[in-house]
This record gives C-alpha cells, structure tokens and sequence, in this order.
C-alpha cells in the first residue's frame, strides 16, 4: 500500500553531516522524498510531535535536545513506507538495532538516536499535520 511518513534527521545528526546520508538509506529503500526542510523546532512543536511521551520523565529532557538545535524534517511516499522508515532506522536503541541500520551507524544512545519516523499510520497523519499539512491530506 503507497503511504506517506515522517521522519526527521536529529538535531545531531543534522550538525555532524548526515542528512544526505539519511536521504539516500530511504530512497536505496525504495522511498520518494515529497517534501523537505531544515527548521529549528519549538518547544511547542516537538511537544505536540512527542504528545504520546509527555508523562514520562525523559518527556523535558527529550524537548529540550529536539529544539536544541535545527532539525531536518522529510515527508517520504512509498509501498509501506511507514515500516520501510522504521526498518531502515532499525532500534529506538541504537545498541539493539540491526547492523547497517541508521541507528546503529550513527546513534549514540536511546535519547540520541540520530533519526525519528512515524510509528504508525494515525501517527504519520498526525505528524505530516504538523509540518507538512498539505500532504497529511492524501
């Protein structure tokens, strides 16, 4: 099924140079970059984007690295894009994610895992909505 996806370039992996690196893992998966663009998140934004955590005790910690620096957000289509993102990041912990993952090359720990993607279908709506409102449409 073609579907639409979020993911974003952490604001390290953003800083040491990866973006293009990230860009080309998700196209080599068969992936087609709809939209792109660097941003400097706000606090407001990253806490709507990380709603589902906001009573855990990382929630605050978590805010503070995503506006911590520019992010690089990409709206991605494909065949089951959604789970191409998630294969292609591999592991929230880059210590179990699978060798050649995004995660695994470029992550340092479970709170900087240099990439985010949408977990589920309601949740690549719901962050497409946020910065790409014009293709959560369709």
């Amino acid at each position: 099924m073609r579907e639409r996806t979020l993911a974003i370039v952490k604001p390290d992996c953003l800083a040491e140079g990866h973006a293009g690196e990230v860009i080309q893992a998700y196209e080599a998966a068969g992936l087609r970059l709809a939209a792109a663009r660097v941003e400097r998140m706000s606090a407001e934004r990253a806490g709507e984007l990380y709603a589902e955590h906001v009573q855990k005790p990382f929630f605050g910690e978590l805010v503070e690295y995503m506006t911590s620096n520019p992010v690089l957000v990409i709206a991605l289509e494909g065949e089951d894009a959604i789970a191409a993102v998630r294969a292609v990041n591999g592991a929230t912990d880059p210590a179990e994610a699978e060798p050649g993952t995004l995660r695994y090359r470029l992550g340092d720990s479970v709170r900087r895992n240099a990439v985010h993607g949408s977990a589920t279908t309601e949740d690549a709506r719901r962050e497409l909505a946020l910065f790409f409102p014009e293709l959560a449409r369709g």
